[in-house]
């Protein structure tokens, strides 16, 4: 698949729709890669640039403030996932529980889900969250694409040290999960991460076409993400 057919394919990515509990999931058919991390680590900005937008995944200049799984669509059988950043979040101890609940119910229950895209600050790589989160997703055998972000933030020496690092400690203990750095700012590392994520989602070679019917009308999610603010639940029906 060219480059330009995958980035159409990002590029159609709209908001659907926020949820906080198993009960608001979109139903759970089609396919869907998720991006995880931890706060801070740069997940927002990543997903904005694999997706060729700036305000796709809205990012905050408070760490853990993305307690929701957003759900952003390619089309009606395609998604892209935000799941809750983890590491900083000062909440209550229950609204956490239930927060950690939610994403454990996804991670090991939806079955449309085919690949788990972990941000990893590429200065500050393998933290205990990071490797909990590899053991989870090797647990249940779910594949794991590692962007080490911020890779502009290093020389080209450091940066390199680091990605032989992770490369070696995912060799040694998650055998099933590969690496590569990525930079929003200068782009680095966006098409071999748009690539992963079409091989997991069995992306056709280009976006279906629009009938001419709807030629210059905004899809339903496309209307959704202008009228209702991201991280704000909505009510879903989980099929199956």
């Amino acid at each position: 698949m060219s480059g330009q057919f995958l980035e159409d394919w990002f590029r159609a990515a709209a908001f659907l729709l926020s949820s906080q509990t198993p009960a608001q999931l979109p139903p759970d058919q089609g396919r869907e890669v998720a991006f995880a991390g931890r706060s801070n680590a740069g997940k927002s900005s990543a997903i904005n640039a694999i997706a060729g937008q700036k305000g796709l995944a809205r990012a905050s200049k408070t760490p853990g403030r993305t307690r929701l799984l957003n759900f952003f669509t390619l089309d009606d059988r395609h998604r892209l996932v935000d799941l809750p950043g983890y590491g900083y979040a000062e909440v209550a101890r229950a609204e956490k529980e239930r927060w950690q609940e939610a994403l454990a119910y996804y991670l090991e229950e939806r079955r449309s889900l085919a690949g788990l895209i972990l941000v990893m600050d590429a200065r500050h790589p393998l933290t205990d969250f990071d490797i909990q989160l590899l053991g989870w997703a090797q647990h249940t055998e779910l594949p794991v694409h590692v962007l080490l972000t911020k890779a502009d933030k290093l020389a080209k020496g450091a940066a390199a040290a680091q990605l032989k690092i992770v490369q070696a400690a995912l060799r040694a203990r998650f055998p099933g999960s590969d690496v590569q750095l990525f930079s929003a700012v200068d782009r680095q590392g966006v098409d071999p991460a748009r690539a992963r994520i079409a091989e997991w989602l069995k992306l056709p070679s280009r976006p279906a076409k629009k009938s001419p019917g709807n030629k210059g009308k905004e899809s339903g999610a496309q209307k959704r993400s202008r009228h209702r603010g991201r991280d704000r639940p909505r009510s879903g029906r989980r099929s199956g």
